[in-house]
């Protein structure tokens, strides 16, 4: 564990030289302290004018990527699918579906990344295929040995009534069980009917698993982010779940009714992880990244560090600040995420993505370059989604506009499930449809402030979004936020996080209310009474590059500043 002391109200965490958790190297660990940024292909860039982005649209901006500083572009799926839950039901995971483009696009695609000093990084999905899939079609029809990829059980009869296996619930609502009238077996779901999980107790699937692995490799990729890494593996008695203590306040068939003892978090999981970081490490070339998706508890989480998993994604930050959180909530959730990180292991801040709230929505607009300056202070690696660094907030959808499954398949509680207004169009100027195509109808929405907030308007602006992002990824080439010892420290009701090396000095300053405040936090935070201004958000009132007076600070409501004595 790293080293914790807490005195009055500092949390101070002792941060060495971050090693890997796997083999204590950081040789070839290109994604140390640097930023990943997340692209939804959907919704980035649209090259060919029917309303979708696409391959070709991504490759268009990669310019932009490097602009702002990030070390890789993770590319959420491109592979041949129905869409039924646009592109995570894969029918092809060798080939790119048509809306994207072609092999071909990707090839030019990775070529230009590199050219520009990009990695790729590629979604990789492991726990369903599309029920169009051919492995899946022929194991309606029992072919060997894809009879075996996939979970099918027999039916439960009560009262002469056909039923599931047993009360396992999808994460899209209702059961994760559905009839195949053709085989007479129920498949298991954990997501969409469309999207059957795979069975791996079968070593021909795994062999299939890692040739999927290998193509991509060969392609280019650099790395994979594992996604719904901890639904791998079901238990194989196939035991009812038990109910939560939220069962009697929702809505039958609600997945969160259950306590998933024996559809989550199984230790087979993990193992079968350590097989595919043998596997990359085998193949020729530099080391590849492994990135793992799980919503879970703090101790699985971690668990992915010991077992193959470079960057399991810390969803911490994102799901637990609500705006009643005040400076004591962000204290406690860094210091909650610190006190289970295992030694030496490296941190991540993930601070956006195409399945949450975006945080001007959820939270307060201000608070935007609040967590963008976190994840660019704090050791370890940001990963960011597209449009977070503009400061783009979601567009409500009418239950008629929803295009989601989980909305969809919610009802009248659509508002609270669909992922729909996170995923608008990416906006780049005030042109037509926000410069993301040259159609009218997109996909989705775009949103109707995009004609002020856009990219081409931020990058004029000396504290917009886009200039704090920015300026924050720029921070990680610095040895003190590399390597150096972290505070978080709370000062009358604003939050200060503390870095230091030897005689180097970084601070970011929040202040997480709506009311101005006058302190002397040199002396709360033993830092020099004077300091440069490295960046800061419009509210702070502070100029860029001036000479701080910390013993005599002024910061706005909702103000963030960066001071550095470098």
């Amino acid at each position: 564990m790293l080293e914790l002391v807490i005195v009055s109200l500092i949390l101070s965490l002792g941060c060495p030289e971050p090693a890997s958790a796997q083999n204590g190297s950081t040789s070839g660990e290109w994604w140390r302290d640097t930023f990943i940024y997340q692209v939804y292909p959907r919704s980035f860039k649209d090259s060919n004018g029917d309303g979708v982005g696409d391959l070709n649209g991504i490759t268009s901006k990669l310019d932009h990527l490097a602009d702002l500083g990030v070390s890789a572009v993770w590319l959420s799926p491109i592979y041949a699918s129905p869409m039924v839950d646009f592109g995570y039901d894969i029918s092809n995971f060798t080939a790119v579906d048509p809306t994207f483009g072609t092999l071909a696009d990707f090839t030019r695609l990775v070529a230009r990344a590199k050219a520009l000093k990009l990695k790729v990084i590629l979604d990789f999905v492991p726990n369903h295929s599309s029920d169009k899939h051919p492995w899946f079609l022929k194991s309606v029809q029992k072919v060997k040995p894809y009879d075996e990829y996939y979970i099918w059980r027999d039916t439960k009869m009560v009262n002469d009534t056909r039923q599931p296996p047993n009360n396992w619930l999808s994460s899209f609502q209702g059961s994760a069980w559905e009839w195949n009238n053709q085989r007479k077996q129920y498949y298991y779901h954990q997501f969409t009917r469309s999207q059957p999980d795979f069975n791996y107790s079968s070593s021909a699937l795994q062999y299939e698993m890692k040739n999927i692995l290998r193509f991509w490799v060969n392609l280019g990729a650099d790395g994979f982010r594992v996604s719904a890494a901890n639904y791998l593996v079901e238990d194989s008695r196939f035991l009812d779940e038990p109910k939560s203590w939220k069962a009697p306040f929702l809505p039958a068939g609600d997945p969160d009714s259950l306590n998933h003892v024996y559809t989550a978090d199984r230790d087979q999981s993990y193992e079968i992880l350590q097989t595919w970081r043998k596997f990359l490490d085998s193949l020729n070339g530099t080391r590849k990244l492994i990135i793992t998706e799980a919503y879970t508890t703090p101790y699985f989480t971690m668990k992915f560090y010991q077992d193959g998993s470079n960057i399991p994604f810390n969803f911490h930050l994102i799901r637990n600040i609500w705006k009643s959180s005040g400076a004591l909530g962000f204290k406690r959730i860094l210091n909650d995420y610190f006190n289970e990180l295992p030694a030496g292991a490296t941190p991540n801040w993930v601070t956006g993505n195409h399945d949450n709230h975006r945080i001007g929505s959820k939270l307060y607009e201000a608070w935007i370059d609040h967590i963008n300056m976190m994840a660019g202070v704090l050791p370890g690696v940001g990963v960011i989604y597209n449009g977070d660094e503009i400061g783009m907030v979601e567009r409500a959808m009418t239950f008629n506009e929803t295009l989601d499954p989980a909305g969809i398949n919610a009802g009248a509680l659509y508002r609270l499930k669909s992922r729909d207004p996170s995923r608008t169009p990416f906006q780049w100027d005030n042109s037509t449809s926000a410069g993301f195509s040259s159609s009218n109808s997109t996909w989705l929405p775009v949103n109707s402030n995009y004609k002020t907030l856009n990219l081409a308007n931020q990058k004029n602006q000396t504290y917009s979004h886009y200039a704090v992002m920015k300026k924050v990824i720029g921070l990680k080439q610095f040895p003190v936020i590399r390597n150096g010892t972290t505070e978080v420290v709370v000062i009358n009701f604003r939050v200060a996080i503390v870095r230091r090396l030897q005689n180097q000095v970084a601070v970011l300053l929040m202040n997480v209310h709506k009311t101005a405040a006058r302190h002397d936090i040199a002396a709360f935070i033993n830092a020099p009474d004077k300091m440069t201004v490295y960046a800061a958000n419009s509210l702070a009132n502070i100029s860029v590059n001036s000479a701080a007076d910390l013993t005599d600070l002024t910061i706005g409501g909702f103000g963030a500043v960066v001071f550095v004595n470098f």
